[in-house]
């Protein structure tokens, strides 16, 4: 016997499925049967649906806590490093007469 290769369902498939079991108007076999999947497949689907849920009301609070902090110490020491080298190379540069404005 053949095995039938493996299916990649969509998201909106797996949230009708999930919602379906959810509602709890038909069991998990009839659920099963009717979309053409293993019944262990849609009670994890419905497990995922279930804890995920909360996430969607609370999608504000987990946005800003996801956003790190800047430094501005740091970020100032980067820019002061940057420049430093900036100037040494455009010294260098003009020095080898490679660079016509060079800062002296």
């Amino acid at each position: 016997m053949s095995r039938r290769p493996r299916r990649n369902h969509s998201p909106a498939f797996k949230a009708k499925v999930a919602l379906a079991a959810v509602k709890g108007e038909k069991t998990l076999a009839e659920l099963a049967q009717l979309y053409d999947v293993h019944p262990n497949q849609i009670t994890t689907w419905r497990t995922q649906l279930q804890e995920g849920a909360a996430g969607v009301f609370g999608a504000d609070n987990t946005a800003e806590a996801a956003e790190p902090a800047i430094d501005v110490k740091t970020l100032h020491a980067k820019i002061g490093e940057l420049t430093l080298v900036n100037d040494f190379l455009a010294g260098a540069l003009g020095k080898a007469g490679l660079l016509p404005s060079a800062k002296r």
